[in-house]
C-alpha cells in the first residue's frame, strides 16, 4: 500500500424505490464478484418462458442471482480497511515529517522557549561578530592612513630642516668672510687682583673690599659696552659650527 498513488473515495448508498434494494457506489469490488454478477444477469436474460404446464409445478428453491449480502459487506469491509490503512499511514508520514523537522517533539514548552532564546543569541552574536569584523576593518584602514600621513610629514619636515641647515651654513659663512676674528684679551685684571687679594686679608670683614669690587664692577662693564659687537660676532660662530656638527 502506498499513498503516493492513492486518493481518497468516497462511499455513497442510495435507496432504489423500483427495486427495493440497496445501490452502494465508489465501491471497488473484486473481479470474482463482478464475473458472477455477470454471469447472474447473462442467465436471466437467456431462461425460457414458463410454459402452461410449468405453471403447475411448486416454483423451484431460489438460487442466488447475485453476490450475497455476506460477500458485499466483506467486499466493504475490506476497501473500509484499505482506505483506513492508507489514512493512518499518511497521517504517520506526516508526523514524521513535522518531527524531522522541528525536532521538538519530545521537549516541554520551557524547553522549547529555551532553545529559541538560544538561537536568538547565536543570531545576535553572529551579527555582533559581523560589526565587531567591520569595525576592525574600518580601523586598520583609518591606521594606514594616519600612518602614510605621519611618514608624508616626517619626510616633509626632514627636507625642511635640511634646507634650512644649508641656508643657515650659507649665511655663517658669508658673515665669517665679513667680520675678522680676533682674540679677546682679559680686561681689569690689575683691579682683579686687588679685589682678590683684599677678600684673602679680610675674611671676616668683607666690607673693606666694597671699594674696589665696585671699582672693578665698573671697569668690567665699560669692557663688556667695548666688546658687545664681537661677543654676537663669537656666539654667532660658536652657535654655527655646533649646528653644522
Amino acid at each position: 500500500m502506498g499513498a503516493n498513488g492513492s486518493t481518497g473515495r468516497k462511499v455513497s448508498f442510495g435507496l432504489d424505490e423500483d427495486e427495493k434494494v440497496t445501490v452502494i457506489e465508489g465501491v471497488k469490488l473484486s473481479e470474482d464478484v463482478l464475473r458472477r454478477m455477470r454471469e447472474s444477469q447473462g442467465s436471466d436474460s437467456a431462461k425460457p418462458p414458463p410454459s402452461p404446464w410449468d405453471s403447475h409445478k411448486p416454483p423451484p428453491s431460489p438460487k442466488p442471482t447475485g453476490p450475497s449480502a455476506t460477500e458485499i459487506q466483506e467486499e466493504l469491509r475490506k476497501d473500509f480497511e484499505h482506505q483506513q490503512a492508507l489514512v493512518q499511514e499518511q497521517l504517520a508520514r506526516l508526523a514524521q515529517r513535522e518531527r524531522d523537522m522541528t525536532g521538538l517533539d519530545d521537549l516541554t514548552p520551557a524547553l522549547i522557549i529555551e532553545k529559541g532564546k538560544a538561537r536568538e543569541e547565536h543570531e545576535r552574536a553572529k551579527m555582533l561578530a559581523k560589526q565587531l569584523e567591520s569595525k576592525e576593518k574600518e580601523l586598520t584602514s583609518i591606521s594606514s592612513f594616519y600612518k602614510e600621513q605621519i611618514e608624508i610629514l616626517e619626510k616633509k619636515n626632514f627636507e625642511n630642516y635640511n634646507k634650512m641647515a644649508e641656508q643657515y651654513n650659507e649665511a655663517a659663512t658669508k658673515a665669517e668672510a665679513h667680520i675678522r676674528p680676533r682674540q679677546a684679551a682679559a680686561v681689569c685684571t690689575e683691579l682683579q687682583a686687588k679685589v682678590l687679594q683684599c677678600y684673602r686679608e679680610n675674611p671676616q670683614q668683607t666690607l673693606h673690599c666694597s671699594s674696589l669690587a665696585k671699582q672693578y664692577m665698573t671697569c668690567v662693564q665699560q669692557a663688556k659696552k667695548v666688546d658687545k659687537g664681537y661677543t654676537l660676532y663669537a656666539c654667532l660662530c660658536v652657535c654655527g659650527r655646533a649646528f653644522r656638527k
